[in-house]
């Protein structure tokens, strides 16, 4: 029994490994800041996001964990579609409608979320 469970958890470990990407696909010499409203956001595992309409075009900004985020004072109600944003991180190094965020000011605050 206890074999197949390490033959199953090695099997899985690249697939694993590949839901949840490095940081490294985002290039940190390049720092972006972006304005506009929120169509759309989650604040889900294993990362919060919100896809934000600003006048260069619309971006997904990938955020923290929800636990990171509600810690730090940025509830799920603060990234409501329809609200402000302001979101400063650093593009995808492979999607140019993409970016990792920092910080984040939504809903009166301004949240650090790394």
């Amino acid at each position: 029994m206890r074999r197949r469970l390490l033959l199953a958890a090695i099997g899985l470990a690249p697939l694993l490994a590949l839901a949840h990407h490095g940081w490294s696909e985002y290039d940190s010499t390049r720092p972006l800041k972006l304005s506009g409203k929120i169509v759309e956001s989650g604040y889900e595992h294993p990362h919060g996001f919100v896809r934000l309409e600003t006048a260069a075009g619309t971006w997904l900004c990938v955020l923290a964990p929800p636990s990171r985020m509600d810690h730090r004072g940025l509830p799920r109600e603060a990234l409501k579609p329809g609200g402000s944003a302001t979101v400063e991180g650093y593009p995808s190094r492979a999607r140019r409608d993409e970016m990792r965020a920092e910080r984040i000011v939504a809903g009166g605050r301004t949240v650090e979320l790394r």
